[in-house]
């Protein structure tokens, strides 16, 4: 198991920003990739952004320009900087892991923008 500790949700305005983080734990090997998805009510869930452990990064066309991902391998921590944001990036933000051919989902962060 890898538990996930998602943080960094909230309310805010359009045109604001928000900073989400993703902690992983009990890993002794670097985990292979970290991304963000997100499910806005009554839609699929769907990726925002992901990053592999060298850094390579791929995003939606939604967030393009707007969303930047990072990680700190050392924390094993996974960050998304939202900035620009519009009604429509609301949803609950999932943070995802895939760690030794394994899948894993953190419980949701709720991100509302108000417009």
């Amino acid at each position: 198991q890898v538990p996930l500790v998602e943080s960094g949700g909230g309310l805010v305005q359009a045109g604001g920003s928000l900073r989400l983080s993703c902690a992983a734990s009990g890993t002794d090997f670097s985990i292979n990739y970290m991304a963000w998805y997100r499910q806005a009510p009554g839609k699929q869930r769907e990726l925002v952004a992901g990053i592999t452990s060298d850094g390579v990064t791929n995003y939606a066309d939604s967030p393009k320009g707007r969303f930047t991902i990072s990680r700190d391998n050392a924390k094993n921590t996974v960050y998304l900087q939202m900035n620009s944001l519009k009604a429509e990036d609301t949803a609950v933000y999932y943070c995802y892991v895939r760690y030794r051919l394994q899948a894993y989902w953190g419980r949701g962060t709720q991100v509302t923008v108000s417009s």
